[in-house]
């Protein structure tokens, strides 16, 4: 049975969650940019564990899905302070983090911030730095104009409507970027899944993660007609047997 509720913060918002109580490691699902826990791969891991008897979490960030909040507040240290709420909260021993996009990312910073709690993870399209090196570089000049002037702009976006990006999303994201050069001090086994065709993340980009990672158990899987979903009934497969190897 999958339960659920919400998660008080210290602000007064609120983080929806929904939890399969099973054997351990716990897997959490970290949900990318604007995506919510209702999306095909986060239902497909809980079906998993609903008939594998394994432990699994999943929730929505501030301003996304049915959690509280207004997704323009949002930012890496917010969404990251959530990640680790929900680890510290709702979860007891090892956790198995499985990220999307810039779930990926919140992954290698809340396996950072609890190193002593994260026993795997699995990466779809991370998106690691992607402010800074993924959305930056893309802002025409009409939208930094916007972001001088404002402090906010309405990116397009071909899945829907245009969403608000701002000035302090930006900012913040630069603090915490992991690709600098220097090994990123995570041992734990890692399996990276990324689409060869992802319109928003660089296979090359999530190479460089995978190449960055201090442990020697990192795979990268290049899906070579992937996009950045993986939602297909062959990237959920892969995705369960990927998760099923690091548990």
């Amino acid at each position: 049975m999958e339960t659920q509720g919400y998660l008080p913060r210290p602000d007064g918002e609120r983080l929806a969650w929904k939890r399969v109580d099973g054997a351990g490691p716990t897997v959490v699902w970290l949900g990318g940019f604007m995506s919510d826990m209702a999306g095909t791969k986060a239902q497909a891991l809980a079906d998993w564990a609903l008939a594998s008897g394994r432990g699994y979490v999943r929730f929505d960030y501030l301003g996304h899905g049915e959690s509280s909040g207004a997704f323009v507040d949002g930012t890496i240290t917010r969404w990251r302070a959530d990640a680790l709420a929900v680890v510290d909260e709702l979860t007891t021993g090892g956790v198995v983090l499985v990220g999307s996009s810039m779930g990926g990312w919140l992954a290698c910073l809340t396996a950072l911030a609890r190193p002593e709690r994260v026993t795997g993870m699995v990466l779809i399209a991370p998106a690691p730095d992607f402010t800074e090196k993924l959305m930056a570089p893309e802002i025409p000049p009409e939208g930094r104009a916007a972001l001088a002037a404002e402090g906010v702009w309405m990116r397009p976006s071909e899945y829907g409507d245009p969403y608000p990006i701002r000035r302090t999303l930006l900012e913040d994201g630069a603090r915490w970027s992991i690709l600098n050069g220097q090994p990123i001090p995570i041992a734990t086994p890692v399996r990276v899944l990324q689409g060869g065709q992802d319109p928003d993340v660089p296979w090359r980009h999530a190479l460089e993660l995978a190449q960055a990672l201090k442990g020697e158990d990192v795979v990268f899987t290049l899906v070579r007609d992937g996009d950045h979903r993986l939602s297909r009934p062959q990237d959920i497969a892969r995705l369960i047997a990927a998760v099923e190897e690091v548990v």
